[in-house]
C-alpha cells in the first residue's frame, strides 16, 4: 500500500510539472511581434512557421499581408518534404537547443523569437558565432494573458536574412 502511495504521489508531481512547464513555456505568437518586424521579413519567399500550437501565427502572417504561409501540425524535427524559402517562429522556449541545433542542419534563412538570454550560451556561439543578425524590439513581447509583456526580454535571432545591420533597434 506504501509503495502505491509513493508512486501516485510522484505521477502527481510529473503531471504538476508538464503543466506548469507548459503554462510557462507554450504561449502563441501576439500579431504584434509579427508587425514590429513585418518591413523586415520578405514578402516574395515561402515563409514556414513549424511550431503551430493553436494555428493562429499563420492566420496573423496572412493578416499581415504574407501570402506564401506554411502553417501546419507537423514535426518540425522529423519532416524534411517541406518546400520553403525561410524560417518564421516562436519556439517553444524549453526545447531551444533543439531547435537551433535543428535550424543550423537545415541552414535555412530563419527569424526565431528567443529570450535574450540565449545569445551568450556556449551551445548557441557554438552553432551560430557571427552568423547571428538580432532584432531588438521595442519593448517586451506580451505572450498569452500578459498584457504587460514577459517578465524576460527576447530578441528575433536572424540568420541568413541579410538585414541592413547586424542590431536593429525597433
Amino acid at each position: 500500500m506504501k509503495k502505491q502511495q509513493t508512486k501516485c504521489c510522484s505521477d502527481l508531481l510529473k503531471i504538476k510539472t508538464t503543466e506548469k512547464d507548459k503554462e510557462k513555456d507554450d504561449y502563441a505568437t501576439p500579431i504584434h511581434a509579427w508587425e514590429w518586424i513585418k518591413d523586415l521579413i520578405p514578402k516574395n519567399k515561402i515563409i514556414y512557421e513549424p511550431f503551430y500550437y493553436d494555428g493562429q501565427s499563420g492566420e496573423d502572417l496572412k493578416k499581415l499581408g504574407f501570402k506564401n504561409i506554411i502553417h501546419k501540425d507537423i514535426d518540425f524535427f522529423e519532416d524534411n518534404n517541406i518546400e520553403y524559402d525561410m524560417i518564421l517562429s516562436n519556439p517553444p522556449f524549453s526545447i531551444k537547443q533543439k531547435v537551433f541545433k535543428r535550424l543550423k542542419e537545415l541552414d535555412k534563412p530563419f527569424i526565431i523569437i528567443c529570450p535574450c538570454s540565449v545569445l551568450p550560451t556556449q551551445f548557441f556561439q557554438k552553432l551560430f558565432k557571427n552568423q547571428i543578425q538580432i532584432i531588438i524590439p521595442k519593448k517586451r513581447i506580451s505572450f498569452g494573458s500578459n498584457k504587460k509583456g514577459a517578465w524576460f526580454e527576447c530578441f528575433y535571432y536572424c540568420y541568413k536574412m541579410n538585414l541592413k545591420k547586424d542590431i536593429t533597434f525597433l
